[in-house]
């Protein structure tokens, strides 16, 4: 359970939220809005990567301003560039890297990177120079590094911006098909077809909260008189 209470933030002077209140309870969310409206902000709050000027911000009951290394571990994040997540020279070596702060023998590491890279189709780019994989690739990479640690909740910021439609559906499908709790925040509207819930945020508030095709209509309209 990811619960919102109240919460404002500014950069400097520069509202950016102005009160949000949501609990985030269902499998798949998606956030919608206008570039500068603060659903980054909102959705880099929910794993502790900013915290709210005011309010709170608890991720199981841990807020995040005060246990960020705790609720790291339960929430994983995606960037909406693969580029600034990989840090390792090949592939099995980048996922590889995830995991260093966790207490397994190499057997165990090396079966966690190999079944990661099976699942996301990159097994036989193991040693490849992961900086040359294509852009679905990478984020196919960066995705197989945030969930080889295992997390109950996967925020993924505009994952799909930098690719073409049929790699943004072939991520997205497998977003759809996560054990974990999935927040998805993109510009692809009809991506969210099919997810439990659609939040809508202008200007740092909520303006539209519930099942997709209500939320989206909201932010369409929205669109059309701004």
């Amino acid at each position: 359970m990811i619960v919102i209470e109240g919460v404002h933030h500014a950069y400097g002077e520069r509202q950016v939220l102005r009160g949000i209140d949501l609990e985030l309870s269902e499998p798949r969310v998606g956030i919608v809005g206008a570039n500068g409206s603060g659903k980054s902000t909102l959705a880099r709050m929910l794993n502790g990567l900013v915290t709210p000027t005011s309010g709170k911000v608890t991720v199981d009951g841990l807020d995040v301003a005060r246990h960020g290394g705790a609720v790291r571990k339960r929430v994983g994040f995606v960037f909406p560039d693969p580029d600034a997540q990989i840090v390792m020279p090949t592939v099995a070596e980048d996922v590889a890297f995830s995991l260093r702060r966790q207490k397994l023998s190499t057997q165990e590491r090396d079966e966690r990177v190999g079944g990661v890279l099976a699942r996301f189709g990159l097994a036989e780019h193991a040693d490849h120079p992961a900086h040359l994989l294509s852009s679905g690739q990478k984020q196919l990479l960066a995705l197989a590094a945030v969930l080889v640690t295992e997390p109950t909740v996967l925020v993924a910021d505009e994952p799909t911006t930098l690719l073409d439609l049929r790699n943004a559906r072939a991520i997205t499908r497998l977003l759809g098909d996560l054990d974990q709790q999935v927040v998805l925040v993109t510009h692809q509207l009809s991506l969210l077809a099919g997810w439990d819930r659609v939040v809508v945020i202008d200007d740092g508030l909520v303006v539209a909260d519930g099942p997709p095709a209500e939320s989206l209509g909201t932010y369409q309209r929205l669109m059309e008189t701004q």
